[in-house]
């Protein structure tokens, strides 16, 4: 879910916009000359651009143990089997106008067999036990991210205080599906501050404390397919609100400035966000309780620690081809995936029957990938 590619231009640009349009007036104000009788005044400046940078970027990514929860096999060692590859093709734009930026990214994500499409519930098992040899299941996604400086919008510098550059009002949504049997639709909106600090090397830091809000569709749980009372054991068509809870969200980016100016081709990023517990993992109360049959969410910690970039575009035709293209790799960790309970969560995180866990519930995988701007 959540990755954030931040660029040298995009950073140049964020620093620029932080200074704000008024200061570029002012600049262009002290290096004219002094007005004197024979000098006519001077022209009047070019207004500047709706967006300050416009940045797009595609990505094809390689992850070699991706998860999906409850989606796992058996080896015939007896060993159990929780991830899957996964191609991951991206196009994400990042732009700056006068009073913030906006964030988005689209993805597709293919998964190998043991993540399988519908009508496959399990890897080479249907709804019915019958055996089949699904194909790997394809999800979607899309998420959204704009930021309202305040020091833009008052125009004035109260908000940037030592190493502090800005504080901005961030909203956001995200939305997925998958073509699986569980028919996934999640519909996530946030809302809250950015506290955005600068890094040496052209670098940041941002900080963002958000409320959260998910709605989700749960096939699993349907009335009709799973018996009881519509609300309390079952939902009566599968859509599942969850409570209003808490986020953080942080992303960081830097060049490594210090090497010798014939290595300076790389940066290193990461980011890193919690979700707070949001209710009951299939929307039904009544399930939650404790211990290890429990279906509570717990917090989830969605992150991708360390990304190390090497800039092939600077490197091979020169600084006006700077982020041109990218390579790179990184590590991903992904603890208690969709709020679930790595611990609990029987028959999804965890075997009902033994409370061994399916291994599906947390990722860890090392993933590299090319990106290309245009």
């Amino acid at each position: 879910m959540l990755d954030f590619i931040r660029t040298i231009a995009v950073t140049t640009c964020l620093v620029a916009l932080t200074a704000g349009t008024t200061e570029i007036a002012a600049a262009a104000d002290q290096n004219a000359p002094p007005p004197t009788k024979a000098l006519k005044a001077p022209p009047k400046p070019a207004d500047l651009p709706f967006f300050l940078v416009i940045d797009d970027r595609v990505t094809y990514s390689w992850m070699p143990k991706g998860v999906d929860p409850g989606m796992y096999s058996i080896r015939p060692d007896g060993s159990i089997n929780g991830t899957t590859a996964k191609s991951v093709y991206s196009f994400t734009h990042f732009d700056a106008w006068q009073y913030g930026t906006n964030f988005l990214t689209i993805s597709m994500l293919k998964s190998g067999h043991n993540d399988p499409a519908n009508p496959c519930v399990a890897p080479g098992a249907t709804i019915t036990g019958a055996a089949a040899d699904c194909a790997g299941a394809t999800e979607f996604f899309g998420l959204l991210r704009s930021t309202f400086g305040f020091n833009e919008i008052f125009n004035t510098k109260a908000f940037s205080i030592g190493p502090l550059r800005n504080v901005s009002l961030e909203v956001g949504a995200f939305g997925e599906t998958t073509n699986t049997f569980l028919a996934p639709n999640s519909r996530q909106f946030v809302a809250g501050l950015q506290f955005a600090f600068d890094l040496p090397y052209k670098g940041f830091f941002n900080v963002a404390p958000l409320a959260y809000k998910e709605y989700n569709h749960i096939a699993f749980t349907q009335c009709g397919l799973a018996p009881g009372v519509p609300g309390l054991t079952c939902q009566g068509d599968g859509n599942v609100e969850f409570n209003t809870t808490w986020a953080i969200e942080t992303n960081w980016y830097m060049d490594l400035g210090f090497l010798p100016e014939n290595m300076q081709f790389f940066s290193i990023s990461g980011r890193a966000a919690w979700i707070g517990p949001k209710g009951d993992a299939n929307g039904l109360p009544a399930l939650s309780g404790i211990g290890r049959f429990s279906t509570a969410t717990k917090t989830e910690f969605n992150s991708e620690p360390i990304r190390l970039t090497f800039d092939a575009g600077k490197a091979f035709m020169g600084p006006k081809n700077a982020h041109a293209v990218d390579l790179w790799v990184a590590y991903r960790y992904w603890q208690n995936v969709h709020g679930l309970d790595h611990n609990a969560a029987p028959g999804v995180c965890t075997v009902a029957a033994s409370g061994q866990s399916t291994k599906s519930c947390t990722e860890s995988t090392i993933y590299s990938g090319v990106t290309i701007k245009f």
